[in-house]
């Protein structure tokens, strides 16, 4: 395109020079005037062609040099490995992203690994500002979704991931909360082990620890676990309904859960900027045991070690610890 214009503007170029001698004859002074005023508007529409094309060559550019580095992230690597925690017992220390790869899968998987709290742990899901829609299908929550490329990044790791991970044995899923003024809880369950597709991605969990509250098992208060609980209780997403409720939880909570008449622990709900907040529905990202029904928690971080992880000694001089891949 800029060159069928560069070529017009030397045509018309020409055409002016050559009308003048002819416009003088026939005193043609208002077509000339037409003519220049047109040359005018062809140059700057060049030029204007030629600025666009260097932003995109300069964009292009710099899209090479983001795929350059990706691409050196995976392959600096020297092992994959099925999870973070043998990641952190090989000497890989550093808190960030890395690639594991479960056994039984087809390729690696990309996981952001918490080095902290003992180490070894990796995140399956990260809510931290709301960025991220976890109102997401069936089909996106199977595979998952989200931002994991910054560390600010909020994600679902997917399902069929939950299911890999956890079928090499048994996991400890430690759950961080947060509030909007800063006060922290966690909830740990040993024993967590998620079903595969056919099995709706059923849950089941085994002794809790922590501060938040047993909110998973719904036996907070008498009488409400038939309800409340959602140990045995398969996965939902608005586009397919596994729940026991007679409508749908997870079109009325706005996200993916194991869901049973509804919840009393929904960490995938809607996020509510500054917490409280009142509606039709508890649609919120909500630890009931902590913080109620009505209150939309700032952060949280769901995340993996095996039961049996063994945490090392702090400062042992024998440990070879290596950052990960940038």
């Amino acid at each position: 395109m800029a060159v069928l214009l560069q070529l017009h503007c030397i045509c018309l170029t020409v055409f002016i020079i050559g009308f003048r001698s002819l416009c003088a004859l026939h005193q043609c002074d208002e077509e000339l005037r037409r003519l220049r005023e047109q040359e005018k508007l062809l140059k700057s529409q060049l030029e204007k062609q030629d600025i666009l094309l260097r932003r995109l060559r300069l964009f292009n550019q710099a899209g090479n040099e983001a795929n350059t580095k990706v691409d050196q992230a995976h392959t600096t690597q020297q092992e994959v490995l099925p999870d973070c925690s043998l990641l952190y017992s090989s000497g890989s220390k550093a808190t960030g992203y890395y690639n594991i790869q479960p056994h039984g899968t087809a390729s690696p998987i990309r996981v952001y690994c918490d080095m902290n709290e003992g180490g070894g742990w990796t995140l399956i899901q990260k809510r931290i500002n709301g960025a991220e829609n976890f109102n997401r299908s069936w089909v996106e929550y199977k595979v998952g979704f989200g931002n994991m490329i910054a560390d600010l990044g909020e994600f679902w790791l997917g399902n069929d991931n939950l299911h890999s991970i956890t079928a090499q044995g048994n996991y400890t899923l430690r759950i961080h909360l947060e509030d909007f003024d800063g006060n922290q809880r966690y909830a740990e369950y040993r024993n967590f082990q998620v079903a595969d597709e056919k099995d709706n991605y059923t849950l089941t969990f085994g002794t809790y620890t922590g501060t938040a509250g047993n909110a998973l098992s719904g036996n907070y208060q008498v009488g409400v676990s038939d309800w409340a609980s959602h140990q045995g209780i398969p996965f939902s997403t608005y586009d397919k309904d596994n729940d026991n409720y007679q409508g749908s939880c997870a079109q009325e909570d706005k996200g993916g859960w194991w869901f049973n008449k509804c919840h009393s622990a929904h960490l995938n709900g809607r996020y509510y900027p500054g917490g409280y907040y009142s509606g039709l529905t508890d649609d919120g990202v909500v630890w009931y045991t902590w913080r109620g029904w009505w209150y939309s928690l700032k952060t949280t971080i769901m995340k993996l070690r095996p039961d049996n992880f063994k945490i090392e000694p702090l400062n042992d001089p024998n440990v070879v610890r290596r950052d990960p891949p940038n």
